[in-house]
């Protein structure tokens, strides 16, 4: 008797359902920061200026939830501050944290959760407010990855309040001043300020307020941010490899694509960072405690190569297809 080709779709759909889908997220390294592994970081940061980065940062004390891949509702993360202290600005202004070998090579997804805080008002951001919160993959850890600095990775940035013409960026080694807006790399397209959080594509973010207890801290953490902004919410955010395709995601909403062909990047590891846009520092005294960005959750997955399915026993299946409809 001939199977019918839509039983053997269902069944092809109901394995990769049940089981491809588990491979997918099977884990080859993570760090949700909830023990202190500072000792697996190298943190790096620009010579001017004043920046920080703190490995196991209790976001709590500033009144920030639990992030939402944390188990238990930990509240531990890695921290990154950018010209802090007062009139102590400069550019490049920034610090970056990178893996210590990690060795990363071949197709592969990294996932992590992303708060970016900044000081208020959080309509338009208080004195300052306007830095980058970014991450990516591909440094050999040996040089600082910030805007104006010597980038060997790609790396994948956006504000928190919106207060740039370039809200969303992508850097590389070729594009080391980020990739623009005709580069045909953002989702947003090629026209109409695609890096701008006033473009159309990005109104599904922006609208968040302070947690309560952060306003309850510092009251001046009011209104909030505006139409196309991310701060103020965890966001999930993807990156994948496969082959030389690389795409950038944001709470399921794409951002960027990049062409890697011929590109020649430092090394294995993932970094994330924080920096300046401006040579400035904000004159508001709390910036000190307001002015960051939050990385937390960190996981990097297998992406299975089709051959994958012939170990799931899917090639069983289209064996047992007839001939003729095996095309």
């Amino acid at each position: 008797m001939k199977t019918p080709r839509s039983i053997v779709s269902a069944v092809i759909a109901g394995a990769c359902i049940g089981t491809a889908f588990e491979i997918q997220a099977q884990t080859l390294w993570q760090d949700s920061f909830d023990v202190d592994s500072t000792a697996n970081w190298s943190v790096l940061t620009t010579s001017g200026g004043a920046q920080a980065a703190n490995v196991y940062f209790d976001y709590s004390s500033v009144g920030i939830p639990s992030a939402p891949n944390s188990a238990g509702g930990s509240t531990w993360g890695l921290r990154m501050q950018a010209n802090i202290f007062g009139t102590d600005g400069a550019f490049p202004g920034g610090v970056s944290a990178s893996t210590i070998g990690l060795g990363l090579a071949g197709d592969y997804r990294v996932k992590y959760d992303m708060w970016i805080n900044f000081n208020g008002p959080l309509d338009v951001g208080g004195s300052g407010s306007t830095q980058i919160t970014a991450g990516g993959f591909g440094t050999a850890g040996s040089s600082v990855q910030v805007a104006g600095g010597a980038i060997d990775s790609l790396l994948f940035g956006a504000s928190g309040d919106g207060g740039s013409s370039a809200d969303y960026r992508v850097y590389s080694p070729t594009a080391q001043s980020s990739y623009q807006d005709a580069s045909g790399v953002y989702a947003a397209g090629t026209t109409g300020s695609p890096r701008n959080n006033s473009n159309p594509y990005y109104a599904g973010f922006g609208g968040e307020s302070a947690p309560a207890a952060q306003l309850g801290l510092y009251p001046g953490q009011t209104l909030a941010t505006a139409v196309g902004a991310l701060g103020f919410a965890w966001r999930d955010v993807t990156i994948e490899k496969i082959g030389d395709t690389v795409t950038w995601s944001i709470d399921g909403t794409l951002i960027a694509t990049v062409d890697a062909t011929g590109m020649t990047l430092g090394g294995g590891e993932l970094v994330f960072s924080q920096f300046d846009i401006n040579a400035t520092a904000s004159g508001d005294a709390n910036s000190v405690d307001l002015q960051f960005g939050l990385i937390d959750n960190v996981r990097v997955e297998v992406i299975p190569e089709p051959t994958a399915l012939v170990l799931l026993g899917l090639g069983g299946v289209l064996m047992a297809m007839p001939a003729r409809r095996r095309r």
